[in-house]
């Protein structure tokens, strides 16, 4: 978390979190040859990945794939054991996600992740914390002890403009978040909490977005409202890399997929031809298929067995 600065200067503009990011052709995330072990589970096995600026990149595989570790490994969370991430041409390998932050590197969990006793508004501003250029540490503890106490108006004036853009951001989600800015978000059901993960990553004004199965847990309603939600966000210019088991929503908005199983990537390309891969289908048919055999097999048996 970021401290408080003593300077009571005025502060510097605040960059919109929905404002469009430009467009350019140069890899703004790319993973070269992304390597992780457990033991003896190789759970991410030389993986290679890029995305554009502005770029909508899918990973998909079958549960265990790695997809997980891989964001893991990109956003932080995880060393890699081999290879490593660029980010905007620098290498950001094992770097810490708060230093992830400050690069407006910002995601969602698999398992949705909110403060329980604050607020809703209060969820989404703790997401804005990297942005507060009134409130850098720079005399350490003290000044933090002493600004807890004595609050410059510079800083009152920032915190006010995140403040109108957090609510903005919650106007995203409409009557779902909205009428509960001041509720705790113990108090929300379970689709309401993810959609409050993904406003407080929004209010780091993110480059890169990556939201790990936003919709699980979500009926076919919800679901719909928040691939459109995805989508608006696609059309600002965002970079996204999203993990997602709901195939129509990943063909709908995805510029290209990235196909994972056992670690490995077995496929990539656009969706059409990610679709009709013979790998892909193999890894998410085959299985199931294999599954269904045995289980008939299994019962044919018993059925068959003497009483």
């Amino acid at each position: 978390m970021s401290a408080l600065s003593p300077n009571d200067t005025e502060a510097k503009p605040v960059a919109s979190p929905l404002a469009a990011a430009p467009a350019k052709a140069a890899a703004l995330i790319e993973a070269n040859g992304l390597t992780r072990r457990f033991g003896g589970l190789t759970a991410v096995d030389a993986v290679d990945l890029a995305a554009a600026e502005g770029e909508f990149v899918s990973v998909i595989g079958p549960n265990g794939a790695g997809k997980t570790t891989l964001f893991n490994l990109i956003t932080g969370l995880d060393r890699p054991d081999a290879g490593r991430v660029l980010y905007a041409a620098e290498d950001i390998t094992a770097m810490p996600p708060k230093a992830l932050a400050a690069r407006r590197m910002a995601r969602t969990f698999q398992h949705g992740r909110v403060f329980a006793n604050l607020s809703v508004i209060d969820n989404v501003l703790i997401g804005a914390h990297a942005r507060l250029s009134a409130a850098r540490p720079r005399l350490g503890a003290l000044a933090e002890l002493a600004l807890a106490a004595w609050r410059p108006a510079a800083l009152r004036r920032e915190e006010e403009a995140l403040r109108r853009e957090a609510t903005d951001i919650l106007r995203i989600f409409g009557e779902r978040l909205l009428p509960r800015l001041d509720h705790p978000a113990h108090s929300l059901s379970y689709a309401n909490r993810r959609r409050v993960e993904i406003a407080r990553a929004l209010a780091l004004s993110p480059r890169l977005l990556l939201l790990d199965e936003p919709t699980a847990g979500m009926n076919p309603t919800e679901t719909r409202e928040m691939l459109e939600i995805i989508r608006d966000l696609k059309g600002r210019g965002l970079t996204i890399l999203l993990i997602e088991h709901k195939l129509d929503m990943v063909m709908e908005l995805s510029d290209r997929i990235i196909v994972m199983d056992n670690g490995r990537v077995i496929a990539q390309g656009k969706p059409a031809e990610v679709r009709h891969d013979p790998q892909v289908i193999e890894a998410y048919l085959g299985r199931a298929h294999r599954s269904a055999e045995t289980e008939a097999t299994a019962g044919g048996k018993r059925a068959g067995a003497a009483p």
